[in-house]
């Protein structure tokens, strides 16, 4: 079903929502992924939904998606960390940083993102979601950014933060002597 897009403003407007269900049909991704936004508005967006929603063909809708699963514990995210698109993995490991419920599971993949993946935004999405959820287990994967590329090397010093003991003092010492200014004075604002 596509409809315009002011009908779906419309039906925003007005709470309709058999119109923003239908419009999840839609041919265009872009009103997929706004219908999506507005059935959570509404308190309308069921799990059901939001678990299709994330295997859609559209990244766009799979990352809106992930952004609105943030804080629906039921909803399974790990999985988005093997999508084979980088911004859904990116927003994926965000999401996941954000979330209260860290499983080892979730330390699991998030590690193996952060020291494997491909691409750097990706291991640094993960890097900092590892420091933001802040388990022991994550520490060796948040280690490993401090020898990667410059802005994962900035990303780790930070996600040290919540971390102490012999390595992690190691690695801020390791970053004071960095050749990126952003990386040593993280590091010496944490030591």
């Amino acid at each position: 079903m596509d409809i315009s897009r002011a009908d779906l403003i419309i039906a925003e407007h007005r709470g309709d929502v058999t119109v923003l269900l239908a419009t999840l049909r839609s041919a265009d991704p872009a009103q997929r992924a706004a219908a999506l936004g507005s059935l959570h508005r509404h308190g309308s967006l069921s799990n059901d939904v939001l678990a299709t929603a994330l295997s859609d063909t559209d990244r766009n809708v799979r990352v809106r998606a992930i952004e609105l699963a943030v804080t629906t514990p039921d909803i399974d995210l790990v999985s988005m960390l093997s999508d084979a698109d980088d911004l859904v993995v990116e927003t994926a490991a965000w999401a996941l940083g954000e979330r209260q419920d860290a499983t080892s599971h979730t330390i699991e993949a998030l590690s193996e993102v952060a020291t494997g993946h491909e691409i750097s935004i990706c291991r640094e999405a993960a890097i900092a979601a590892l420091g933001a959820i802040g388990s022991p287990a994550g520490l060796a994967a948040i280690l490993s950014g401090i020898n990667d590329r410059t802005p994962i090397r900035r990303r780790a010093v930070l996600a040290l933060a919540p971390f102490d003991g012999p390595e992690v003092h190691a690695a801020l010492q390791q970053a004071l002597g960095d050749r990126d200014r952003q990386v040593r004075q993280a590091a010496e604002d944490l030591l």
